[in-house]
This record gives structure tokens, sequence and C-alpha cells, in this order.
């Protein structure tokens, strides 16, 4: 388990960095206006300069992606309930999200930032979630009915 928990966390490092460019272009084509904006500008004020700016967001990044890939692991305790290991996963992701949104200036420094930034996190973990308990709950159907036509066959 600590092997693939590892190598996980290995394949999670560049898959954070990648989205995290993907969301900064897609972000600036909407707000940019022209520009490309790889920072919040207020988080490159704080570093003090874009590039290194660049460099650590690109590495808590590297982390978040890191730790949502170690902590799939989580989905194959098969002893373990689909609320429990749910729960456990949002617990983990959701303790490094907030920080290093809260660090990268992801979110309004306030009270009322970081409530609405845990919503939108919310939102899309239960989206994703929903998404990928249909494919599976799909999944699950198509091979009982195969398994039925089979049995029906005998």
């Amino acid at each position: 388990m600590k092997k693939k928990i590892i190598m996980r966390g290995l394949l999670g490092i560049p898959l954070g960095m990648a989205l995290g460019d993907v969301i900064t272009i897609t972000s600036s084509l909407i707000w940019g206006q022209g520009e490309y904006v790889p920072c919040i500008p207020y988080f490159v004020e704080m570093i003090g300069s874009e590039s290194c700016a660049v460099a650590l967001q690109a590495a808590l990044c590297a982390v978040i992606g890191a730790v949502f890939a170690m902590a799939s692991v989580i989905w194959e305790i098969d002893h373990w309930s689909i609320a429990k290991q749910t729960g456990v996963y949002f617990v983990i992701t959701a303790s490094v999200m907030m920080p290093v949104a809260y660090i990268a200036g992801w979110m309004e420094r306030s009270i009322l930032g970081a409530v609405i930034y845990f919503l939108v996190f919310v939102f899309f973990f239960g989206a994703a979630w929903l998404a990928q308990y249909a494919v599976m709950r799909y999944k699950v159907g198509k091979m009982n009915r195969t398994l039925l036509d089979e049995k029906e066959k005998i």
C-alpha cells in the first residue's frame, strides 16, 4: 500500500502542475483582458516577483496534485463504507486545499472569503463525486446485466 501511495503521489505532482497551468490559462482568457495572468496580483506582490510567485504557485499545485492522488487509495479500502471513504478523502483534500488557496491568494483573506472558497470546493467536490458515482453505478449495472445474460444461457 505504501508503494502505491508513493507512486500515485509522484504521478500526481505533474498532474497538479498541469492542471494549475490549465486553470491560469483559462482564467487569463476569461479575465486577463488579453494578458496572461499566471498568479493573483496580490500573491505576486506578497512574494516580491512574478517569477518567484509562479514557481511557488507551481510547487503548491504539485502538492495539491500529489495529495489528491495519494489520497485516492482510500477508494480501494473495500471494508470502508462509501460514506467513510468520501468523508476521509474530503477531509484530507480540503485540509490541503484550503491552506494552499489561502497562501496563493486564491481566496479573499477574510472569514467570508474562506467560507465562499470552501463552499466552492464543496460544490466541485460534490459534482466530481456524483459524476464518478454515476459512472461506477452504470458499470456495475452493466456487469450485473452481463452476468444475468450469462446465467440465462446456462
